[in-house]
């Protein structure tokens, strides 16, 4: 098995290699060219992508038939170093495994909101400065070409942190992204308060300044407002969803911390889903058409998102023409 891998290994990185050396003889001399690389059909990969902050880990499940279309799944507020939680906490990877789509999934960036920040965290040492917004449509798509995946024809879903994210990356690089879902996101985070609460969550996870990512009310911080900036998402097809916050069939708490962690699902999801019931109106009154979805029960936890990720699935494969 482990030669086997190594020689598919070799054979990848040969075929990258063979592209990004390919040449044409022409009257006026020898010219480098782009010769097409296929993506791999199907598989699952992990890859390290250079960027401004250092090497990334990206997690890759391969489109089933070698197409070129991509779907980014970007990851919530505890994003962890080793793996993006959509490739364990959920079957995003069942969902899609007969599909012509590759599934791009970073790995990393606790509490990072997926923005670029002004400076590095002073409350927590850190010794670079994210840069997420710039890796997801610069470095990311670049690297992700050499193995023939679109940089135009792509889909973006988030969770919490990512959902806003998401929304985000697509309203503001509508030549990269097709197709955006925000999944019990904060659409509204100039509302009275939200700013102070997401001070309060990067804070819990990983001891981040927000200051360091936006200051208050600046430009870059409305940028980062989907309730700001939702004329920018004009066109787009999109898939909102936030539970009830009232526990359902993924809710059984067996013990005390348990029912500890129901309690304080059902409170954050509480906070999205307002945050979504505004955006929705906002969305409304600027008559850009969404779909939305508001199931009775749901709490701020993974097996509800995967719920709406495959309620989601159709309209992504159909945006991305590979339905």
């Amino acid at each position: 098995m482990r030669f086997g891998r190594a020689k598919n290994g070799v054979r990848r990185m040969l075929a990258v290699g063979a592209a990004a050396l390919a040449v044409s003889v022409t009257g006026s001399g020898v010219v480098a060219t782009a010769a097409p690389i296929r993506t791999p059909a199907g598989g699952f990969e992990e890859l390290m992508v250079p960027s401004s902050m250092g090497p990334i880990k990206v997690q890759v499940q391969w489109a089933k038939r070698g197409g070129g279309a991509a779907l980014y799944l970007l990851d919530g507020m505890a994003a962890r170093e080793d793996k993006n939680a959509w490739s364990f906490e959920t079957n995003a990877l069942q969902q899609f495994a007969e599909d012509d789509v590759t599934l791009v999934m970073p790995v990393g960036g606790l509490s990072s909101w997926y923005q670029d920040w002004i400076s590095p965290s002073n409350t927590n040492g850190q010794k670079l400065t994210y840069k997420w917004e710039t890796f997801l449509t610069k470095e990311l798509p670049n690297f992700l070409a050499g193995y023939g995946v679109s940089k135009t024809n792509n889909a973006v879903a988030g969770l919490s942190m990512s959902g806003s994210a998401a929304l985000q990356l697509a309203g503001y690089h509508r030549d990269q992204f097709k197709y955006a879902a925000s999944y019990s996101g904060a659409l509204n985070i100039s509302a009275p308060g939200m700013r102070e609460a997401i001070r309060v969550a990067v804070l819990r996870w990983g001891a981040y300044n927000i200051d360091a990512m936006a200051p208050p009310w600046s430009p870059q911080w409305l940028r980062m407002d989907p309730f700001v900036f939702a004329p920018q998402l004009k066109g787009l097809p999109m898939y909102i969803s936030a539970g009830s916050a009232l526990p359902g069939e993924f809710n059984r708490p067996s013990n005390v911390g348990q029912v500890f962690d129901t309690g304080v699902g059902m409170g954050i999801e509480a906070v999205t889903l307002l945050n979504t019931r505004a955006f929705q109106y906002r969305l409304n009154s600027l008559g850009i058409p969404a779909t939305y979805s508001f199931p009775p029960t749901g709490t701020h936890t993974w097996k509800y998102w995967e719920a709406e990720l495959f309620k989601s699935r159709p309209g992504m494969l159909a945006a991305l023409g590979v339905a």
